[in-house]
């Protein structure tokens, strides 16, 4: 994708949504990191569900270290690997209290450092938090990026050093809400809404869907595969 064509995709954007917000619910950067860590193959309104009961008595390090791993994991359970999240929970927390003073550090080293946290978690820490420059890539942000031409990559990772690179300065810091929200809603993995999409002319996808039906030819073949197959006729009995 060109530069030009890179300014006037992240200008759509801020057009349409000039302030995203992320979908997780959390009241400080402690309950944000908490839930990002929670969302981990979770969707964000599964684990708001969770957090918000949750949250409501415990939103501290200290607070959850005293609930226990057994009532953080009570709390969670409906969320996917919520044995192994809880342990990380109650793990994390310890360490910030022993080692921050019960803060969140504004430094990635030290978040990835925590159980649980990995890149992408730091990045939506310190990009949502603390207002850095980072981009976390999710599935959505991988896909988005591949498909527009943005960022072409084989690697998270290898999307991540794009975007930071070609991402205009002006709009880095709301940059990873965009693309993970247009990932989600319109630029969907199965099928995407290219007849609704507001950036679909600047879009390097092959795959568009349209609202066009499809051709004769192609209806034919499609209703001659759904069709039950006919019923052989029974043999002639001999006697």
């Amino acid at each position: 994708m060109k530069p030009a064509d890179r300014e006037e995709l992240f200008r759509r954007f801020q057009e349409k949504d000039p302030a995203p917000q992320t979908e997780l619910k959390y009241s400080s950067p402690y309950t944000l990191l908490v839930a990002v860590v929670l969302s981990a193959q979770a969707t964000d309104v599964g684990v708001n569900k969770a957090t918000g009961p949750l949250f409501a008595v415990a939103d501290t390090p200290e607070q959850i270290v005293a609930l226990g791993e057994a009532k953080v994991r009570d709390f969670i359970k409906t969320i996917g690997l919520y044995r192994n999240k809880a342990k990380n929970v109650i793990a994390l927390s310890q360490q910030l209290i022993s080692q921050h003073g019960g803060e969140v550090p504004r430094d990635r080293e030290a978040l990835e450092a925590l159980p649980g946290v990995g890149r992408k978690t730091a990045n939506v820490v310190l990009n949502v938090a603390f207002g850095e420059d980072t981009m976390a890539v999710d599935t959505h942000i991988f896909r988005v990026s591949n498909r527009l031409g943005l960022a072409p990559g084989k690697t998270p990772l290898e999307v991540e050093l794009k975007l930071l690179k070609r991402i205009p300065k002006p709009y880095m810091q709301h940059a990873h809400h965009w693309l993970i929200l247009h990932g989600r809603y319109v630029c969907k993995a199965r099928k995407p809404d290219c007849p609704t999409c507001h950036v679909a002319d600047l879009c390097r996808f092959k795959g568009k869907t349209t609202l066009e039906p499809a051709p004769a030819k192609k209806r034919a073949a499609a209703k001659k595969k759904t069709a039950s197959p006919k019923r052989k006729a029974a043999p002639k009995s001999r006697t």
